[in-house]
């Protein structure tokens, strides 16, 4: 089963659900406005990748909270990651051990056809 962690409004996450019902996947979305994460699974996340992938910079919640002028190292950037999901990178995919963060058609074709 495809894991989608997101929320359902993105564009991003909106061109992932639309591939996998194009190609009819199964999958079971995560909506971060409903269902908060914990930090226990951003941990488990960054074993498998690094913070500066999984953490969105360019976001609207990252200037909303105006993060820039803090200069965040990675443990603090961990900390804002459990308290606002919304500045996770989205979406994020759980798929056979595998994490995919962000939309690629192309590397999507790859892994999941």
């Amino acid at each position: 089963m495809i894991e989608v962690y997101g929320i359902k409004n993105c564009d991003s996450v909106k061109k992932a659900l639309a591939f996998f019902k194009k190609h009819h996947l199964p999958y079971v979305l995560h909506d971060f406005k409903t269902q908060a994460l914990g930090c226990d699974k951003i941990d488990l996340w960054l074993q498998q990748t690094e913070i500066k992938k999984l953490f969105n910079s360019k976001s609207t919640t990252y200037r909303t909270l105006a993060l820039k002028d803090k200069n965040l190292d990675e443990k603090e950037m961990m900390q804002w990651l459990c308290k606002e999901n919304l500045l996770i990178k989205r979406p994020v995919i759980e798929y056979n051990n595998k994490l995919i963060v962000g939309f690629n058609e192309t590397d999507y074709e790859g892994e999941f056809l």
